[in-house]
């Protein structure tokens, strides 16, 4: 059995509240019966289940999976603490509603209107037959099992090289013109081997820069990780034969090293970023 709490709003401050009128609606007879005592919700039974959390919808919307800690009645309000479970990956409405029969959650106005259900079903087990497997993890580095991306974070892959930090300059200030924040690799040193440290800024940044200058093996190995992890990748480079031929189909920003040229990859680079961020 599990508790269904579906809700308009998000799940992310850890307590919240019904019409105590809601509660139980969407459930079985039998089961109210056994989770109702003298005309009341049983709270202390209820807390024992698992939970489905879930925004109204149908499609994109983010649920998870979890545990109401505490429940009270309040002025015909129940009123609840949670814990969202950090080893189930957030699901999306769509897949509660292509399993909804399993779910005994037949009835499509039941994912557009604020309640508390109960149902006589196996929560994990569904979980484990109709949500796709975690992939097999990198065992060159670590990737976190939750996304921490920083908003304001811009990661820059380029050679280490002297002779590059000007165009690291430029690039830094591209970003500080839109209100985001720079670093690269040979800012940081938090792990024993350089790779975690690489991997580690890209995965928590909210745009990567990968300037291909020379074709170095090491940004290109950069870019394709930055790409995998699904973060946007702006390219930069002095020419053009230099974009690899997998990533030619990509826009990609040409400069001059020069005053004049780092200049226009400044504001060039400025206007990416703006529209990354739909400024």
């Amino acid at each position: 059995m599990f508790n269904l709490i579906m809700r308009w709003f998000e799940w992310d401050q850890q307590e919240g509240s019904l019409p105590l009128e809601r509660v139980f609606e969407y459930t079985e007879e039998p089961l109210i019966a056994q989770f109702r005592v003298d005309g009341a919700p049983a709270l202390d039974r209820l807390l024992r289940l698992p939970c489905l959390f879930m925004n109204e919808g149908v499609g994109d919307e983010v649920c998870r999976v979890g545990q109401v800690t505490r429940a009270r009645v309040v002025n015909r309000e129940v009123r609840f603490d949670y814990t969202l479970d950090p080893d189930v990956p957030p699901l999306r409405n769509q897949t509660i509603y292509a399993g909804r029969l399993a779910l005994d959650m037949p009835h499509d106005f039941e994912f557009s209107r604020n309640h508390w259900a109960v149902k006589d079903v196996d929560l994990y087990r569904f979980l484990l037959r109709n949500v796709r497997p975690r992939r097999q993890r990198p065992t060159v580095f670590r990737i976190e099992e939750h996304e921490e991306i920083e908003p304001a974070l811009v990661s820059v892959m380029m050679p280490f090289d002297a002779g590059f930090t000007p165009i690291y300059e430029a690039i830094q200030q591209a970003a500080a013109n839109v209100g985001l924040r720079s670093r690269r690799a040979d800012d940081i040193w938090e792990n024993p081997a350089i790779i975690q440290d690489v991997v580690s800024l890209i995965d928590r940044a909210r745009v990567v820069v990968c300037d291909c200058t020379g074709r170095n093996p090491n940004v290109f190995y950069e870019a394709g990780i930055a790409h995998t992890l699904g973060r946007e990748v702006i390219l930069v480079t002095q020419a053009e034969q230099d974009i690899p031929f997998d990533l030619r189909h990509l826009r990609y920003i040409r400069y001059l090293n020069n005053g004049e040229g780092r200049v226009a990859l400044t504001a060039a680079l400025q206007g990416r970023l703006q529209t990354i961020l739909g400024h």
